[in-house]
């Protein structure tokens, strides 16, 4: 191999890393500011570099699950979840835009799968339940359910005006779990 050609393919490659660790902070930086169409338009002008960075790829599904645009991002996120496959914001974003397109299936198989790998946090176990509800399975949505209350009690409260539960408003066990404690 040509001595000049390795560091010219090192020195491409460290511009590459610099030029997409960079568009991820300013896409990041505008994504806090509330600028989500700023932040995609910065991911797309590096997406031959944001197709395989997780991070990147998290933060291009995430813009387009903001600007309601879940089917783009189903697309998106599905790929991010190969790049990141323990990633739980990842698959509750993904569980979140599959529940939008009409795969409530497939929301729910994300979110356990999610559950799997972090067991305790309440917000998993949360929409899980929201979303067994709106599938009618009406024990596996108060188990769920119970778990994020146990987890953080502050969940019960949500369940006040969360529409996913409308279908168990009346039944007895979803108002002993979600009655306020004394």
């Amino acid at each position: 191999m040509n001595a000049t050609i390795a560091p010219q393919r090192s020195a491409h490659r460290s511009l590459e890393e610099t030029q997409l660790r960079m568009a991820v902070q300013a896409a990041e930086g505008y994504l806090e500011l509330g600028l989500t169409e700023h932040a995609l338009r910065e991911l797309e002008r590096r997406e031959a570099l944001t197709l395989g960075d997780g991070r990147a790829s998290y933060l291009w599904g995430e813009c387009l699950r903001q600007l309601d645009r879940h089917a783009e991002a189903v697309g998106v996120l599905r790929r991010t979840a190969m790049l990141l496959p323990q990633d739980t914001h990842v698959m509750l974003a993904l569980a979140w835009c599959y529940k939008r397109v009409g795969r409530l299936d497939r929301a729910i198989q994300s979110l356990e799968r999610a559950v799997r790998f972090a067991p305790r946090e309440a917000v998993l176990h949360f929409n899980l339940a929201c979303y067994w509800s709106l599938s009618m399975e009406r024990d596996r949505s108060l188990t769920e359910l119970r778990r994020a209350i146990a987890l953080d009690a502050s969940f019960r409260s949500l369940t006040e005006v969360e529409p996913d539960f409308d279908l168990l408003r009346d039944d007895p066990a979803f108002v002993r779990l979600t009655e306020s404690p004394l």
